[in-house]
């Protein structure tokens, strides 16, 4: 051998090591016939060989899901309403991946300069975006999200094999994200759906759909976290978060596990320059499937109604009720008339049991109770001063929410927890929209007090103090005195539609 290739020899084997990071390292550096010194520790030609051997296999596995979910899985070409030109595209140029008004579920308010889609005055024009979906029936039924086709005026789902089709919208359901269009076809490819309920986080998943407008993409990751329910984009969530890249497009295609199966709806990232980052977050398939047939069926999604306020128990929360460990959800008010008032529950309960599976926290428990079908009944286990109780409770349908009005009023000095209050009269009551007969008003909160810490903001009504109904500022001011040693103070607030328990605490 030469100098030269010599050298070139040497460089290959340590790009080979890098490349390979450590598992194809024996198989560049060591000749296959040669075994490694075993007193070094390390790993001979055949073990290195055996490992690649289970790569191979595993690339082997994703291509073969890849085969299998490809002609289920389509992109939507989406015409929306009107807007206004957009410089530099034109409006039905679908094939332009930064046309997509959706890509600011992704950047938020942090759109890239170089990215932005600037106005032109002038005549309006269909907004065109783009989006991703998979088929789930053969006669053509499609999963979505709803904010990729919930105002469409047409959509349009192009197939792997170059087929297009134009698609009706069947029912699309905001609360929760998920949208089910359909096709006209016989014989359709469709994806299977999972059991999104054995998940577990560390699997293997796979995410498909056309981000960017790069149609049948595949990526890969793992399950970062389950349940994630307090990410603030829907009203009802149960996320499975993955570091599968998701990007702009994305939006509505399936995540998929190791055997093919669909688990989720990719839905949103969480990214401060809008491409992925490794925190995707997908709707979990079994939520999707109890909205999809509610659409299909029906044509809408009608939830269960029970009729409390619940707020999630905290370690301080639990300690003012007696309670070991803060798992289960606070009954922070029952509304007159509702299913809960009707079976008994009150204002102060904790339900640690839903249907005899131990209640975790106050979303996943709002959302079991919505996806019940209205008439069904659910046990409830209550612990009510201290006593052990089954409740059982008939779920109604759930109304329209009312919607929560911001509201500020004139400041004045705070008392020594850092709020200040006055009498609730019937303007205010008014103005701020409460129906109770009793309790006060919160007029001021010091910024950095105990009660800004604990949320209270300038609206809100007292109602008790330490479990004590307040029914004037006197009384109020009476219990303040009488509490002005205390290191903790339980308050019952209102803010107009919820109501809820705080504890304030001292910083001694």
């Amino acid at each position: 051998m030469t100098t030269k290739n010599a050298n070139l020899a040497s460089r290959l084997t340590i790009a080979g090591t890098l490349l390979f990071g450590g598992l194809g390292y024996m198989a560049l550096a060591t000749p296959p016939h040669v075994a490694a010194n075993p007193e070094k520790g390390a790993v001979s030609a055949s073990s290195s060989e055996k490992a690649i051997q289970n790569l191979e296999q595993s690339g082997q596995a994703f291509s073969a899901i890849a085969k299998r979910l490809t002609p289920a899985v389509v992109s939507l070409k989406v015409e929306k309403k009107s807007g206004p030109d957009v410089l530099g595209s034109a409006p039905d140029d679908s094939s332009n991946p930064l046309n997509d008004e959706l890509m600011k579920r992704f950047f938020g308010d942090r759109i890239p300069e170089g990215l932005r889609q600037r106005q032109l005055p002038g005549p309006k024009n269909p907004v065109v975006g783009q989006g991703s979906g998979f088929v789930v029936s053969p006669e053509g039924f499609i999963l979505t999200n709803h904010h990729v086709v919930g105002d469409a005026s047409k959509v349009t789902v192009r197939f792997h094999d170059g087929r297009e089709m134009l698609a009706k919208v069947i029912g699309s359901d905001p609360q929760s994200d998920v949208a089910v269009i359909k096709v006209d076809g016989k014989n359709l490819p469709t994806l299977p759906l999972g059991d999104s309920s054995t998940t577990e986080v560390g699997e293997w998943v796979l995410a498909s759909g056309a981000p960017f407008g790069l149609t049948h993409t595949l990526t890969a990751g793992i399950v970062s976290a389950v349940g994630r329910n307090s990410v603030g984009i829907n009203n009802y969530e149960n996320f499975i978060q993955t570091d599968a890249a998701i990007n702009p497009g994305n939006s509505g295609g399936p995540l998929v596990n190791l055997r093919g199966e669909a688990i989720g709806i990719n839905t949103a990232i969480f990214s401060r320059s809008g491409g992925s980052v490794g925190l995707g977050f997908a709707i979990p398939i079994d939520m999707a499937k109890q909205v999809y047939e509610q659409i299909r069926d029906h044509g809408t999604v009608v939830r269960g109604y029970m009729g409390v306020r619940i707020q999630a128990l905290n370690q301080d929360l639990a300690e003012q009720f007696g309670l070991d460990d803060p798992h289960g959800v606070l009954i922070g008010d029952v509304q007159k008339g509702a299913p809960g008032e009707k079976a008994g529950l009150k204002q102060a309960d904790v339900i640690v049991e839903l249907d005899g599976k131990v209640v975790q926290e106050a979303a996943s428990f709002r959302n079991s109770i919505a996806m019940r079908a209205p008439g069904s009944q659910v046990n409830l286990t209550v612990l009510r001063d201290g006593q052990r109780i089954t409740v059982p409770v008939t779920l109604d349908k759930l109304p329209e929410s009312a919607t929560i009005a911001s509201v500020k009023e004139t400041q004045k000095s705070a008392n020594p927890w850092g709020f200040s209050v006055q009498p609730l009269t019937s303007d205010l009551a008014k103005k701020f929209g409460y129906s109770e007969d009793s309790g006060v008003v919160i007029t001021e909160v010091t910024p950095g007090s105990a009660a800004s810490d604990a949320g209270l903001e300038p609206g809100m009504l007292i109602q008790q103090i330490n479990r004590k109904k307040v029914q004037s500022a006197e009384e109020f001011n009476e219990i303040l005195s009488n509490e002005k040693d205390a290191k903790s103070m339980l308050l019952l607030v209102s803010d107009g539609k919820n109501s809820r328990f705080v504890v304030l605490k001292t910083e001694n």
